[in-house]
């Protein structure tokens, strides 16, 4: 359900629709589209008919609606999203190839970690993150490279997604301290039980002390070396921010 009041404007209504449909895993009813957006049912009906006709939200034959192929070509399109990942691929790829596990690009987006892209294969832990995805960053190793690296308030309630989540002010802060003093984030089972990730940041010129990205490998708990793979992700992270900067 929405966090605040429904948009008001015709654009912002239909940005609404769009962020939602984004935000799903499975295609959504018209029902809940309206309950997501705090729009009015009928209201909702004719905008997402609308975001139908041009091609950005399809329908399923079930009668569910998704994002639209048209909206993905069109993401495809932002010249920074498509460098970004143009440059962090062969990098990403590398990380592969070196732990067998997932490797994801990063971008913080508000209160929530972006992935851009992720790096996977058959052998590596079964994960629910997906490229396009987010997860709220105080529970991921990307996050928290971008929470410790720029802090600003999160914005809302800190959600607890496992036992090990935290959510508690102080926690979350002796947490982020030591991910400064490391260089990088670390994520033990707090999105996910058995699953744990190492972040690293990257930067770009003239972005000073912010970083544009985070770089990260993620996997079973039981499997990931947690210095070593560290190491690998803070050496592939150094080595986009060079490229980047070149």
């Amino acid at each position: 359900m929405t966090d605040g009041p429904p948009p008001k404007s015709v654009l912002a209504r239909g940005a609404a629709l769009l962020r939602v449909c984004g935000e799903s895993d499975t295609a959504l009813s018209l029902a809940e589209l309206a309950l997501r957006t705090g729009l009015p049912k009928p209201t909702a009906h004719r905008l997402i008919g609308e975001l139908v006709r041009l091609g950005l939200v399809e329908r399923t034959p079930e009668g569910g609606y998704r994002v639209g192929l048209a909206l993905f070509v069109l993401g495809q399109s932002a010249p920074s999203v498509r460098e970004l990942r143009d440059a962090a691929l062969p990098y990403l790829g590398d990380l592969h190839e070196a732990t067998r596990e997932n490797v994801h690009l990063a971008v913080p987006d508000g209160a929530d970690t972006l992935f851009l892209e992720k790096v996977t294969g058959r052998r590596a832990t079964p994960i629910v993150s997906r490229t396009g995805g987010r997860l709220p960053a105080h529970c991921t190793a990307t996050g928290k490279v971008f929470l410790a690296l720029d802090p600003r308030p999160p914005g809302r309630a800190l959600l607890r997604l496992t036992p090990r989540t935290l959510v508690l002010p102080g926690q979350l802060a002796r947490d982020l301290a030591r991910t400064r003093a490391r260089g990088y984030g670390v994520n033990l089972e707090e999105a996910e039980i058995g699953v744990s990730a190492v972040a690293a940041p990257v930067y770009a010129r003239g972005t000073g002390s912010r970083p544009v990205a985070a770089i990260s490998v993620t996997g079973g708990t039981r499997r990931l070396d947690m210095d070593r793979t560290g190491e690998r992700v803070c050496a592939a992270a150094r080595a986009l921010t060079r490229a980047l900067s070149a």
